[in-house]
Parts: structure tokens; sequence; C-alpha cells
């Protein structure tokens, strides 16, 4: 039988499962059948698994799941949902997986790096968006921001997508892949697309020490890059259902 274990079922993972037919899923997480700190039954169940995904982000003392469970993870697919953060600051630049890794997440860096020696399959995501988390959600519930940022740019990919190239990664070689979608934009582009679709007029402009966002969002405007998703399509044989947020965003409304 197909086995799938998962550490850490929350939303990106949760529409990874979702795309998955015949399967049989066991998983930590709030909505998962066995607690984190569960070691027996963690190992049990990573012992009838075939394959092995982690969406766990890492903390201050290193990747949660390899320092507890590194042992157990003997399997032939293994898979590590990582970010685009890994990549750092490339001042708008394009970046593909020959890029180098560093910046200010050295968590999330060296996280990247030993999944990576372990043969994982390595997915590096960027701003994930979709069904309950969007602009669109933003617009609505008063908290959409444009902020003055001449040039600012970001990559993004909705979580259908992301669900699907980790699929076609089910048969590929291990190493890294970047899951973005084909236009990196400005975070106000998007806004004021959500905007349009909603027939109400964007949020005014304003200076990122105006905006109070949270230091999550924040941390998006002190980076400034773009997501080469060649070699997904090449390798994975990966193609988008929505190739830009335009698309993503209709199919939400």
């Amino acid at each position: 039988m197909n086995r799938l274990f998962v550490f850490g079922l929350g939303y990106t993972a949760k529409a990874i499962v979702g795309a998955l037919e015949g399967w049989t899923v066991e998983a930590t997480g709030a909505d998962g059948t066995v607690a984190f700190d569960d070691d027996d039954g963690v190992r049990a169940a990573l012992a009838r698994a075939s394959l092995v995904l982690s969406s766990v982000p890492p903390g201050e003392q290193g990747d949660p799941v390899l320092e507890r469970y590194g042992d157990a993870l003997k399997h032939a697919w293994l898979g590590y949902l990582s970010s685009t953060g890994v990549y750092g600051d490339t001042g708008g630049a394009w970046v593909d997986e020959s890029a180098p890794t560093g910046g200010r997440r050295r968590e999330r860096v060296a996280a990247d790096a030993a999944w990576l020696a372990r043969g994982a399959r390595v997915f590096r995501l960027p701003g994930i968006y979709g069904p309950g988390r969007s602009a669109l959600d933003r617009v609505r519930a008063g908290t959409a921001h444009r902020i003055d940022l001449p040039g600012q740019v970001f990559s993004r990919v909705h979580v259908e997508d992301i669900a699907s190239g980790v699929v076609c990664a089910f048969n590929a070689a291990p190493g890294a892949y970047n899951l973005a979608d084909d236009l990196p934009a400005s975070g106000n582009a998007v806004t004021e697309e959500a905007c349009r679709l909603l027939s109400v007029e964007p949020p005014p402009l304003q200076a990122l020490a105006e905006g109070r966002l949270s230091p999550q969002a924040a941390a998006f405007y002190g980076e400034n890059r773009r997501v080469a998703n060649g070699k997904a399509k090449r390798v994975l044989g990966w193609r988008l259902r929505y190739p830009t947020y335009r698309e993503g965003l209709a199919s939400l409304l």
C-alpha cells in the first residue's frame, strides 16, 4: 500500500494529502493521528510508511524532526517543505536552485541543508496563498496594505500547485525544487487585483513604517527576489494550474 507519514499536518500539508487518492496517511499535528512527542506512536507509524514528508519549520535549537526522529528516517523517499527565504535578499534578481543560500534565516538554511544531505526532495516555497489565505481575505477584512517600495517584488504560489508539485516529485530524484508561479510581482499589484475583483477601492499607499505590519509580513519587505521554477517544470513535469496570481485570485473569488 502507498503509505505517507507527515510531520506537521498544517495548511499546506493538508492540501498535499487532499491531492492523494488511495493512500493511507498518518501525521502529527492538531488534526493528525499521533502526537509529535509520542515516540512509540511516531516510530511505529514511520515503520509503516513508504514516504515521509515534513512541514515542520526549524526552531532556535534546530530542526525538531531531525533532532528527535532522524535515526528513524531511513526511507527511500523523504520530502521537506522549505522556503525560498534560504536565498536571502537578491535585490530583485532571479534565483534558481543553483543559487547560494544564506541570509537572515540561519535556522531555515541549516535545516534545508540537513534535509538535502539526507537525500530528501526539498521544496523551496515562496509566499503561499489559497482558500482562506489570500489578498481577497485581507481586503475583505480591511487588513490589506499597499506599501510604497518601488521595485519590490515577491514570488508566490497557490497551495494547490504546491500539492501537485510534491506529488510530481514522488518519482523524482532527491534535490532542491523551487515551487513558485510564473510571475513574481509586487504585493501592491496583488492587492490591487484583489480589489478589482471585489469592486472596491485599493488602500492608500503607505511608507513601510506606517503600515503597522506583523513581524512576519514586514519580513517579506526586507527581501527582494524573483524565484525561477524551470527545474521543477523540466525535471518533475510540473504544470501550474495557476501560473500567476491573477488566475489564482480569480479561482478563489
